[in-house]
């Protein structure tokens, strides 16, 4: 009998337990929709697990609480929860707390690699008492990429999720840069063949990484972006990231300014937008809204 419940199969969720599944981890999935799920109900799922259990959320921020409230008295004492979703780092001291009052430990854990995890591996960022977070090491190791990098202990409950706040802050910044840079090069008359640019850059660049991958990926589908529109929301980390950053004293101007220019988007067209839209597409799997004829 497993000790595992994941509760949310949507993007993350749903190829997170394929993961595990595939590197021999025996894990049980709840989600309302019922034609993913293998448990009917909370209940149900917590009946299906071994004690010690681990109950790992994978939910909109706006679902945690409610979701703590049905799960966590029906869990016993030495079990643990673990908040994956990109919930705010304030928050999880407060909902120790309440896994507290019954004696369930909790772990805050920041997970990155989008629609592509499931065969790359994620990147885990966890907050927790040390001792707690080993226990949970085979769960977090078959999560993760092979190789040395790809998990860290951040530090105490919170520290995972401030983590990956600061992490979606940069990425924010880094994908305006690329956003910036393609804007310039199509606009200018000099460069014929902008997509064969970024490409070049794949290899033998300093501004080589993962997100110019999947630039070269959204260019090659549609060279002009004539098929997205300039519009992209933000799912929260950016402004806790830039409200942290003011809070601490910390200039973040590059985080800041990508923040705003998708504010900017929701105005007016941008073509630098456009690319941002089709990044978060192709690593996140975040929609796109079609461009209006």
């Amino acid at each position: 009998m497993t000790s595992l419940g994941l509760v949310g199969l949507g993007r993350m969720g749903g190829n997170m337990r394929e993961r595990w599944r595939v590197s021999g981890v025996d894990v049980v999935g709840y989600d309302l929709n019922q034609e993913l799920s293998d448990a009917t109900d909370p209940a149900d799922l917590v009946a299906r697990l071994a004690p010690p259990r681990v109950i790992w959320l994978m939910l909109p921020v706006q679902h945690i609480d409610a979701m703590l409230a049905q799960v966590v008295p029906l869990l016993s004492a030495g079990d643990v929860v673990v908040d994956g979703g990109n919930s705010k780092y304030t928050d999880d001291q407060r909902r120790a707390g309440v896994c507290a009052e019954h004696g369930v430990a909790f772990v805050d854990c920041g997970v990155s690699g989008g629609v592509w995890g499931r065969t790359n591996g994620y990147a885990l960022m966890v907050g927790g008492e040390a001792a707690v977070v080993e226990r949970l090491t085979p769960y977090f190791q078959a999560l993760k990429p092979a190789g040395d990098f790809g998990f860290v202990h951040a530090g105490p409950v919170g520290a995972g999720h401030f983590a990956k706040m600061v992490h979606n802050g940069i990425e924010y910044a880094m994908m305006e840069a690329y956003a910036e840079g393609w804007e310039l090069l199509a606009t200018a008359d000099l460069v014929t063949d902008v997509p064969a640019v970024f490409r070049s850059w794949r290899e033998g660049s300093v501004v080589k990484s993962w997100l110019l991958d999947l630039l070269d990926n959204a260019l090659e589908d549609d060279p002009d972006l004539s098929d997205v529109r300039g519009y992209a929301e933000d799912s929260g980390e950016g402004r806790w990231t830039v409200e942290a950053a003011i809070e601490l004293g910390v200039p973040t101007p590059a985080i800041s300014a990508s923040l705003y220019t998708r504010f900017i988007s929701r105005q007016t067209d941008s073509p630098a937008m456009k690319m941002i839209a089709a990044l978060r597409n192709q690593f996140g799997g975040h929609a796109v809204l079609p461009e209006d004829d």
